[in-house]
């Protein structure tokens, strides 16, 4: 029986009664355990607000293809709290994670913590304990404040695509946000940036000048381009000719040419053959995934395509939207919406992306979490960005709508708006990620 399930649900007690973004209770503990994280292998540090797990999806397979042994911290899981985090490419086992957890629960003796700050530093624990090549490290909120921001060194810092989202917590403009972000630049240590919009890439160069890392930014300094049914991404060195990334969608473009860049710019892109190899063997799932088996498609006529996105913000949704804009161009199938929630995000600004493309939206409830937007709630967010729609109570329900809403034809049907949700769905479609 797996032991830290009940230990994760204790931990939960110890969170402070309002979010406190703060350093201090991390550093206090890891204090306290020795200070792991001085023990760290090079660690590439990871921001933003769209595109990171893709990012480090990307380098982990480019690095794992060339045999690196690579750990890796993301949140939030989809099923599994375990899949967080990633020890020298294997999953961490449960005896490990009820070990770290443990120890790290006794040195905090009860303080205020979050929940976050105490599993990053149980992390911290297992990444120190196990020689690796590298660690990918993404950021769980913002950046200046987040308990990943005690690692003094990196090797390099990558921020992603920066959007409004969490903004009750990081900031009201995407200036203010860019600000945040921008707290994980460190003297001396290169950062590379996606594209950005002025006054984001404004912020971000100034930040950098402040601090003095040297900076590239994507579209000045470095540019990841599809060209002749190829991936070219090029800077002042020079180009590589790589194939298009597996993860679909036209945004993986970029997140695959800020991947590479990322890696050489800290001296661990490996040779050509090894980084095409990672390219083609990428997966990051509930992005964009197609699901291929499991519950959900035996319950659904041959032919209708189920795809699964956890984008959450509004430029998340007009990432889909595109997507599923540029499949009706190369294959019309009336579309279907089955979108879930949290009530910390901005569905009207999601849904407006899809209007005209999509037939229907069937709103659900996320299970579990008292942080969902009602089905209700969320079904005349869609209406009043355009769209019809319509509240049901679970996925298979939302599935049978669609199906007979579809009649002959065959339909594609989108199951989006949350990570929750999505992890919700690949455990009951019987497909949990690996």
């Amino acid at each position: 029986m797996d032991r830290s399930p009940a230990i994760l649900e204790r931990l939960l007690s110890l969170h402070p009664k309002r979010m406190d973004l703060s350093l201090g209770r991390v550093e206090k503990l890891l204090a306290r355990l020795g200070n792991p994280e001085m023990r760290l292998p090079p660690v590439v540090h990871v921001a933003g607000t769209n595109g990171k797990g893709s990012t480090i999806a990307t380098m982990r397979a480019i690095l794992e293809a060339a045999d690196h042994r690579v750990h890796v911290y993301t949140s939030p899981h989809l099923v599994s709290f375990h899949e967080r985090i990633r020890l020298a490419g294997t999953i961490v086992s449960d005896a490990d994670l009820a070990r770290a957890l443990t120890i790290c629960e006794e040195a905090n003796d009860g303080d205020p913590i979050t929940f976050f700050e105490i599993t990053t530093v149980a992390a911290f624990l297992l990444f120190a304990e196990q020689p690796a090549d590298v660690l990918l490290l993404e950021v769980g909120l913002g950046g200046r404040l987040d308990a990943t921001n005690v690692v003094p060194s990196p090797v390099v810092s990558v921020i992603t695509s920066i959007s409004l989202d969490h903004e009750q917590w990081l900031g009201d403009t995407l200036e203010e946000i860019a600000g945040e972000k921008a707290g994980i630049l460190r003297k001396g240590v290169p950062a590379v940036m996606a594209p950005q919009v002025d006054g984001v890439r404004d912020v971000l160069e100034s930040a950098a000048e402040r601090v003095g890392a040297p900076c590239r930014i994507g579209g000045q300094d470095w540019i990841g381009r599809q060209e002749g049914g190829r991936l070219v991404v090029e800077d002042e060195t020079g180009l590589i000719d790589l194939p298009l990334p597996r993860l679909p969608g036209q945004h993986q473009i970029g997140n695959a040419g800020l991947a590479v860049t990322a890696l050489k710019v800290a001296g661990l892109l490996p040779i050509p053959d090894m980084v095409e190899a990672g390219i083609l063997a990428t997966e990051w799932p509930a992005r964009m995934q197609r699901l291929q088996s499991g519950v959900y498609l035996d319950s659904v006529p041959v032919g209708t395509e189920l795809w699964l996105d956890g984008g959450h913000n509004a430029d998340a949704g007009r990432v889909a939207a595109s997507f599923v804009a540029d499949l009706e161009e190369r294959a019309p199938k009336p579309l279907f919406l089955i979108a879930g929630m949290l009530n910390t995000k901005d569905p009207l600004h999601y849904f407006e992306a899809f209007r005209g493309l999509v037939r229907h939206v069937y709103a659900v409830p996320i299970r579990d979490t008292e942080a969902s937007w009602t089905a209700e709630e969320l079904s005349r967010s869609a209406q009043a960005a355009g769209l019809t729609a319509q509240p049901v109570a679970t996925v298979a329900e939302a599935l049978e709508h669609a199906r007979l809403a579809a009649g002959a034809e065959t339909a594609r049907i989108l199951i989006c708006g949350s990570l929750y949700l999505a992890g919700e769905v690949l455990a009951e479609n019987g497909t949990p990620p690996l």
